[in-house]
């Protein structure tokens, strides 16, 4: 089971989801800078005008640094947080743009870490020719102050909770998962906690533009990225240079239509992976048809559910942990004979393929320690939107819409929504519709198959945003920039480098 209602891509474009979703955040508390008064700006003078001490990081070509914010923008007198930031300067030829930040989406993944193992390296040459390639890890992850909830020990068991009860005794035991994790979170990490919103680090975000000595923020978003960057465009459009939001979410959703558009998305990833399985003779799923992949996969599932199976260590594979690996394996189609291997071996009651699959999608390490990503993408997540549900007898009445959505994941999903209902901190976001009105032109990219972000969010955002323009990928994964398409590459690049935005419609495949 896990807490998020997202997912981040990562270097190797394995995303993650939410409890097993539970919807991607996409509201914020967006004041515009302009309205927050003379006074307000007065205050911060003192942070934008600090001075950025970088150091070697022990990353060959990359320096680090850090950098204040306030804890509470609304009452900066309360003291600070540390923000992690690091940056490769641009190798040349070329004159140089400026910077450009990278957020791998999440909430909760560490843009250093992408920054350092991925964008910086793996970006087209051009782009990091001419741009330094900066990331600062957002308030509350990896890096910078980060939200702590369980200790290792205390997420395997978070993790292994039945994410589909059968009986109230059941729902009883997920509630009081939830209940122990937000407490978990409470305990460990109450400074922060309240403070960790998509807004207030769009915030952090303007003021290390400007620490970078950039009038303009140029920037490249993936999964809730995007929503970043689209949160900042509103907060600072007269200050939005070349802004790329790759696998893009819909603000103006509340959160359970997002759960339900997430459910659909990871069915019709599904479909993709089934019809693709079905043709080999060896597919663990079957080779009559899709539908009956989807009656193979939920089988498995009921039986893990009945009787776990052995991994080659302590921890079984439990129907929740299973889910997971698959789920997993959505994010691209790169990952699907890793998956068919890893069900082959689930139908020989060897669990160790699907474990290894959810242990990529926790971050967990060998030692059995987890990452922040799970901790901090609840945090953010449930102070960016009210919960989908804050009470189980309504999870009970969507239970249909999600099955209706997904026959194999639907009843899963609309579980997972119900975490945010015991958070301990007030959600301060709420949905609505981005504008960003006078902004330089955006591009929004959106795949038709994406199972984390649909590709009708990528269309709503595009029109929402008075300067979006939408590019559209016709393929399967999750994101577009740098996972194969010439099409796609050729044309944000032309963006990042040239400012000059694709036509209108452009589809790539």
């Amino acid at each position: 089971m896990d807490t998020r209602r997202l997912l981040r891509i990562s270097a190797t474009a394995l995303g993650t989801a939410g409890l097993l979703i539970s919807g991607c955040s996409s509201g914020s508390s967006t004041t515009s800078a302009s309205a927050a008064g003379a006074a307000a700006l007065k205050d911060l003078k003192p942070y934008y005008a600090q001075k950025l001490n970088w150091r070697d990081c022990g990353v060959e070509g990359f320096q680090c640094t850090t950098m204040k914010a306030p804890l509470d923008y609304g009452n900066p007198e309360d003291g600070d947080v540390k923000l992690a930031v690091s940056r490769r300067k641009a190798t040349g030829p070329g004159k140089r743009i400026g910077s450009l930040l990278v957020n791998p989406g999440g909430p909760g993944g560490s843009a250093v870490g992408y920054l350092q193992g991925y964008a910086a390296i793996g970006y087209p040459a051009p782009v990091r020719a001419r741009y330094d390639m900066v990331a600062i890890d957002p308030r509350g992850v990896a890096r910078s102050e980060p939200v702590e909830c369980l200790t290792g020990k205390e997420m395997d068991a978070f993790t292994q909770v039945d994410q589909t009860p059968d009986d109230d005794a059941e729902v009883t035991r997920l509630s009081a998962a939830f209940e122990e994790f937000a407490k978990g979170c409470e305990k460990r990490s109450a400074r922060v906690l309240p403070h960790v919103s998509t807004a207030e680090t769009a915030r952090d975000m303007d003021v290390l533009r400007s620490l970078l000595g950039d009038e303009k923020l140029h920037y490249v978003g993936a999964s809730y990225g995007t929503f970043l960057g689209a949160t900042y465009a509103e907060l600072f459009p007269d200050r939005v240079g070349r802004l790329v939001l790759d696998g893009a979410m819909d603000p103006s959703l509340p959160a359970i239509d997002i759960n339900r558009d997430q459910t659909a998305g990871f069915e019709a990833a599904f479909q993709s992976f089934a019809a693709d399985c079905v043709k080999k003779e060896d597919c663990p799923l079957g080779t009559t048809s899709t539908d009956a992949a989807g009656t193979a996969l939920k089988r498995l599932f009921t039986d893990l559910d009945a009787k776990p199976i052995p991994t080659g260590e302590s921890r079984k594979l439990s129907e929740s942990l299973a889910t997971t690996g698959v789920i997993a394996a959505m994010y691209d189609e790169a990952a699907w004979p890793q998956l068919r291997e890893a069900l082959a071996g689930a139908e020989r009651s060897d669990g160790s393929g699907l474990l290894a699959l959810a242990d990529s999608y926790y971050e967990r390490e060998p030692d059995g320690s987890y990452a922040n990503l799970m901790f901090a993408n609840a945090a953010v997540n449930c102070l960016d939107l009210p919960p989908a549900f804050d009470a189980p007898r309504a999870v009970r009445r969507a239970v249909p819409g999600f099955e209706e959505a997904s026959p194999v994941f639907g009843r899963g999903f609309a579980w997972a929504a119900l975490n945010c209902g015991y958070w301990p901190a007030k959600p301060t976001g709420t949905p609505h519709r981005t504008e960003a009105k006078g902004a330089a032109p955006i591009v929004v990219v959106g795949t038709t198959r994406d199972p984390a972000t649909p590709y009708k969010w990528a269309e709503s955002l595009a029109d929402q945003l008075s300067s979006g323009t939408l590019l559209t990928y016709e393929g399967d994964g999750h994101t577009a920039y740098g996972r194969g398409s010439d099409c796609i590459d050729t044309a944000i690049n032309t963006y990042l480098l040239e400012g000059t935005s694709p036509k209108a419609g452009k589809k790539c495949s």
